[in-house]
């Protein structure tokens, strides 16, 4: 979960918006005519034409030499500043690049691994080296064929979904078009390296695969000055302020990461988390060392009798489902007559180090429920489990149903694995080293701190999560767009060590929730002992839940099983408020096998939100109503006013 996807993150999949671009400058008008944009072009040799794109790149504006400079200065300034920020922690001997390094050195070995099978074999060498420059010729004919005037056909084109190229300059201007070109064939070429060496592990295929499309993500054209067209017009056009401002920016990202890059993805100020985020009104009616429990006030005089309860995950906080009111699924079930009860986890710090998923089940849903049952007298609940707390929310099922305990009348999973096989991206930081050397990080704190999980999640999403903010903030010097939901993305939560340690190993690595292997607190957890009706929801684009993973994943439990397929990814697929009419859901058969495209092609496409589908099948359980019940029931006496004081504190 974003994580982050959330934009993704976040999300993410986070419906995460463009970088937005500076207005462009109007052209400089001389008093005396109306200037060109551009410096008029010497006649063609010959009566040609003049070759298209082939005239030098010149600023719409003039440029002020002497502003230009003095900015030039002040941003080396600000880059100094920057600099100092980032060496200042390091200077006091501190572990804050260990992880990273891990990474950088994990890259290594594993593109090494790939490069070995090339090289060992003279031919294959040779194959190596002729097939990339017989493609930069390529593509160097083709230039020289456009210089001539003559036409020529692009040698390598973007896809059409990619906004890094979407300048018309990319195409119009020889010089932009030729690096556009050159980094495409470069890129496809390392691709088709880690795809032709035979032998490779599939884990290691899959990590080569992800390291070389990080450092093409990183090295893309469009991420420098120079080289990416619109960056130099507003560079020019505004005498380099833009540079200014950005190093100003990014050293303050710098100082508010204590020492790393803490990248803004939006405006900040523009939110608080209960001022006009997690506004629904309720109250804490229960709480303990590992989370709050909310009950929300009822807006209509009857509810449904079965009480809803809310497992969300610990890796990010409750309120993504409660985010402004137009938003919020709880709002929205509030207002359908549910009696809403939310977990909102604490973000936790070297305390709660020892903490394992079993007392987070203990702690979490067993003690929500047992709070749940004093509140409204119900011993049936209908629960939620969204991403790892639909994990949690799993086993805890098992583990109720090993012990012959019905309190869970039915289930709901919101892009959660049960089953890790086809987890995607994210098993790229999962093997026993990796996990080996973030225990020893996680030993040193008691914790693994959320900006770890963060720069996770954005990775998976670095054409949308990183650079477009890179080069909206630190490069064009503009602050970002006020989001809600990348606001959350940003508002990461640490994670206890031993929680973090037995979630990786027992699920990621291991999958024994899957296998039937899995042991809570002495009690073997089979999801076949499920038998309770589960609705299934993956949404098509995640990132972090892939929809063949649930997909899989929904053929473990013993009963009754309905699989929703949303539009959009693992956030935005998920909040997605019916009067928006946007994206799409798919039903159909129950799920078998592992071929989620087999069940697409056959499932019944329905336009707008899932959420009407969802309150349908709820009322299908039991559609029973009772008189409104105000937070608390006049048993457990409310604590604060919601959200809570837990989801206030940040990493």
């Amino acid at each position: 979960m974003q994580r982050l996807t959330p934009t993704s993150a976040p999300t993410p999949e986070t419906a995460t918006p463009a970088a937005p671009s500076p207005k462009k400058p109007h052209p400089a008008r001389s008093p005396r005519s109306a200037a060109p944009e551009r410096a008029p072009e010497p006649p063609p040799a010959q009566g040609r034409a003049p070759p298209p794109g082939a005239a030098a790149f010149v600023p719409a504006t003039a440029v002020d030499i002497e502003r230009f400079s003095h900015n030039i200065a002040r941003a080396i300034e600000q880059g100094g500043r920057a600099l100092a920020a980032y060496l200042k922690p390091r200077e006091k001997g501190g572990h804050l690049d260990q992880e990273s390094s891990d990474l950088v050195v994990d890259a290594v070995k594993t593109l090494g691994q790939v490069l070995e099978y090339w090289l060992a074999d003279p031919q294959r060498a040779t194959q190596l080296q002729t097939s990339l420059g017989k493609a930069y010729l390529e593509l160097w004919a083709s230039a020289v064929k456009r210089l001539a005037g003559e036409p020529s056909e692009p040698v390598a084109r973007p896809d059409a979904r990619d906004k890094r190229f979407s300048d018309p300059e990319w195409s119009s201007n020889q010089f932009f078009d030729f690096l556009k070109q050159g980094y495409l064939l470069t890129t496809d070429w390392a691709n088709r390296l880690v795809a032709g060496a035979e032998g490779l592990d599939p884990h290691v295929r899959q990590k080569a695969e992800f390291y070389v499309r990080q450092i093409a993500n990183a090295v893309a054209p469009s991420n420098f000055v120079l080289t990416n067209p619109e960056l130099l017009r507003t560079t020019l056009a505004s005498n380099a302020e833009n540079l200014v401002d950005g190093m100003r920016m990014l050293a303050d990202d710098i100082v508010a990461g204590g020492g790393s890059l803490r990248i803004r993805q939006s405006d900040s100020s523009m939110f608080e988390v209960g001022r006009n985020l997690g506004v629904t009104p309720g109250k804490v009616i229960y709480q303990n060392d590992l989370m709050q429990l909310i009950q929300y006030t009822p807006t209509t005089p009857d509810v449904l009798k079965r009480p809803l309860l809310i497992v969300p995950p610990w890796i990010n906080k409750f309120y993504i489902l409660d985010l402004t009111p137009e938003k919020s699924f709880i709002k929205w079930c509030v207002a359908q007559g549910l009696t809403v009860f939310v977990i909102s986890w604490v973000n936790p710090d070297e305390r709660q180090q020892h903490k394992d998923l079993s007392d987070y089940m203990r702690e979490g849903p067993l003690e929500a429920l047992d709070a749940i049952k004093k509140a409204t007298g119900e011993s049936d609940v209908t629960a939620i489990g969204y991403c790892v707390g639909g994990t949690l929310l799993a086993l805890t099922l098992a583990y109720l149903a090993a012990k012959d305990n019905k309190r869970i009348a039915s289930a709901t999973f919101f892009a959660a694995q049960v089953d890790f096989t086809h987890a995607g991206d994210l098993k790229v930081f999962v093997d026993e080293e990796q996990i080996s050397a973030l225990e020893r990080h996680m030993r040193e704190r008691g914790y693994l701190e959320g900006k770890s999980m963060a720069t996770a999640f954005n990775l998976l999403r670095s054409n949308d999560l990183i650079w477009p903010y890179v080069i909206n903030n630190y490069l064009k010097g503009k602050a970002p767009f006020p989001f809600d939901l990348l606001y959350w993305n940003s508002d990461a939560t640490r994670m206890p060590a031993a929680n973090h340690s037995q979630y990786l190993r027992s699920c990621y690595l291991d999958n024994r929730l899957a296998k039937g292997e899995m042991d809570i607190d002495g009690v073997r957890l089979s999801l076949k002992q499920v038998k309770i009706p589960i609705y299934n929801l993956a949404t098509r684009e995640d990132h972090i839940a892939p929809a063949k993973s649930v997909y899989v994943g929904s053929s473990l439990f013993g009963g009754p099983m309905r699989y929703v397929l949303a539009g959009s990814g693992h956030i935005a697929g998920v909040v997605n408020p019916p009067d928006k009419n946007k994206y799409q859901y798919w039903t159909g058969a129950r799920p078998r096998g592992a071929d989620v495209d087999k069940w697409l092609a056959k499932a019944t496409e329905h336009p707008g939100s899932w959420w009407p589908n969802w309150l349908a099948w709820i009322k299908a359980q039991d559609g029973a109503r009772v008189p409104a019940r105000e937070p608390g029931g006049g048993v457990l006496a409310p604590i604060e006013d919601a959200p809570g004081s837990y989801v206030r504190t940040r990493d």
